[in-house]
């Protein structure tokens, strides 16, 4: 876990830039050259240090900075790099005894892992990343526009709001000016839009933020009536299900600061589900409390109550909870839902994507889930800096939380209650998160597409799914099996949940699974089988049609030939 290591090491007094030692074989080599670099990556410089490892004690090495990572080389042992750390994922630097004096021994450094500025990328892919998520393909992949629904740019220059994207999809019988006036009325005037559309019938899945309804109850008949014209739009006539990610005493609580719930006495059309899930702060503890247990020690004797303890698991489960009520109302076919929290951008995006996740199977795939994170998350403005902590010195700032980390152990739970649902293994999830805290990749920067927009991220960085789509390999599962509008419901039980052994603990060395890991191993064995099987396949279809006369008659005698021919894999 990139929050979780803690490692501590002595500034030397040692002042010059590069060291040269004598290898085995007797020849000095510069170890500043050994150093991995991606292009465009610079040393800025390098000490001896002492490094105390919470596993084997101090060990002797020398620490290297660059304009992206801290790397520390053991000068006792050719065993390489002890630690290899982005800048971006480092929380805080502290420093250690009260020396003030220079020289040997003089103080030490405490370094929290988890950031501290964006490294300017020059590496080269042969994908685009910046070219996976199109809004107006993806509408148009569900459907959209129709009769009933229509895209609107009425927030093109983000004046409407800031934190939402350009384009969005709306009820066709709703004006911009009607937008206009709903957005008074909800809060950083997120607005009721719409996310998904059932392919069959018709029912959507809607976000928003909660109604500024205050302690004096006020109305907005503007907001009424344009969720009244959600609810009719798919023809039915039952009432529009509003999913409040909010305990109940959460959301009446914040009628103190001007916020709110759609009271069924006013809403006569609706009815409100509270879905009883925490907010960033509960979060943000729950996953301290889960670091302390997973790094540096282990605690054999206490584990199952030390995990219970941190309640992290009892978290998953409430979001997965919810998002198979939010994805079980659309799919049974008895209405629409409308989901939000309090702002709309942290546990509204957790419930939206993961009952899309259930119910599309699109996303289910790696170029559909990259299209989910870029359409529900990063398009939709969670605040990937504030909650990570790009670029803010403070580490203490409350603005921190494991909203998205949170939902990727979601996906992950589904990925081990359904094995051959996902085109995409673990390794593709690890990947994703360890590059949400690196900052080698624009992706995850800044907080909204406007931010975004304005400092140029798609001209200056590069997108993490360019390194991904360009090696997807590496992150296929290879017992994926294809199955259109297939909807998924996990169990959201504490007997069916797990701790994600494979990231929470893989750095924790006295836990840390066989390596290379057998599992993966054979993934990679399978796939190249599979890829063998398919090219035969293709180069026997290819010689049997050259040798049948007629397009048609080589395609009806190749089809007589191997009628079912399938890899089992």
């Amino acid at each position: 876990m990139a929050s979780a290591s803690t490692p501590k090491y002595n500034s030397r007094s040692l002042e010059n830039d590069s060291i040269r030692r004598s290898s085995r074989d007797g020849f000095t080599r510069d170890l500043c050259e050994e150093i991995p670099r991606l292009p465009g990556e610079t040393r800025i410089t390098d000490k001896e240090v002492i490094y105390i490892c919470p596993f084997n004690g101090p060990i002797k090495g020398r620490v290297y900075i660059t304009n992206y990572r801290l790397y520390l080389r053991s000068l006792e042992t050719d065993s390489g790099a002890l630690l290899d750390i982005p800048l971006g994922v480092i929380a805080r630097v502290e420093k250690m005894g009260g020396a003030s004096s220079r020289g040997e021994n003089s103080y030490g450094l405490d370094i929290t892992c988890k950031p501290l500025f964006a490294f300017l990328n020059e590496e080269k892919f042969p994908e685009n990343g910046w070219m996976v998520y199109n809004p107006i393909e993806e509408y148009r992949r569900q459907g959209l526009p129709n009769g009933q629904w229509r895209v609107s740019f009425v927030n093109k220059r983000f004046e409407m709001c800031e934190t939402y994207p350009s384009i969005l999809v709306v009820p066709y019988h709703s004006t911009d000016d009607d937008l206009r006036r709903v957005a008074t009325f909800r809060s950083r005037n997120r607005i009721p839009v719409l996310s998904w559309i059932h392919p069959e019938n018709k029912n959507v899945i809607m976000r928003c933020s909660q109604p500024l309804v205050g302690m004096g109850g006020k109305r907005n008949k503007d907001d009424e009536k344009y969720l009244d014209i959600i609810r009719e739009a798919n023809g039915q006539i039952s009432k529009l299900a509003i999913f409040d990610a909010r305990p109940s005493v959460n959301a009446v609580a914040n009628k103190a600061t001007g916020g709110g719930y759609e009271s069924d006495d006013v809403y006569h059309n609706a009815e409100i589900f509270f879905l009883d899930i925490h907010n960033i702060h509960v979060m943000r503890e729950s996953l301290r409390k889960l670091k302390d247990i997973v790094y540096p020690n282990v605690e054999e004797s206490h584990w199952l109550s030390s995990l219970e303890s941190t309640h992290w698991l009892e978290h998953v489960k409430f979001v997965l909870t919810g998002a198979i009520q939010v994805a079980d109302k659309v799919a049974s076919g008895r209405s629409s839902v409308l989901v939000h929290c309090s702002d709309g951008w942290d546990r509204t995006a957790q419930l939206t994507s993961l009952a899309m996740l259930m119910l599309d199977s699109y996303y289910r795939t790696i170029t559909g889930f990259e299209v989910l994170i870029q359409k529900e998350w990063i398009s939709f403005g969670h605040k990937f800096a504030s909650r990570i902590g790009h670029g803010e010195k403070n580490y203490a700032d409350t603005d921190r939380s494991p909203i998205f980390l949170q939902f990727m152990d979601c996906v992950w739970q589904m990925s081990k209650q359904f094995p051959t649902a996902f085109e995409f293994n673990e390794q593709f999830l690890v990947t994703i998160l360890d590059n949400l805290y690196s900052c080698r990749f624009g992706t995850f920067l800044f907080n909204s597409e406007y931010a975004r927009e304005k400092e140029k991220v798609m001209m200056k960085t590069l997108s993490l799914w360019s390194m991904i789509n360009s090696d997807k390999r590496k992150y296929t599962n290879p017992f994926y099996t294809k199955e259109l509008n297939r909807a998924l419901y996990p169990v959201a039980s504490m007997r069916h949940l797990e701790l994600w052994v494979n990231y929470y603990i893989r750095w924790n060395t006295r836990m840390r699974q066989q390596q290379p890991n057998p599992v993966e191993q054979r993934y990679m064995e399978l796939l190249a089988l599979r890829d063998e099987y398919v090219k035969r396949l293709e180069e026997m279809k290819m010689t049997n049609s050259a040798k049948l006369p007629g397009s048609s008659a080589s395609s009806s005698a190749t089809s007589q030939m191997m009628p079912h021919v399938q890899t089992p894999f």
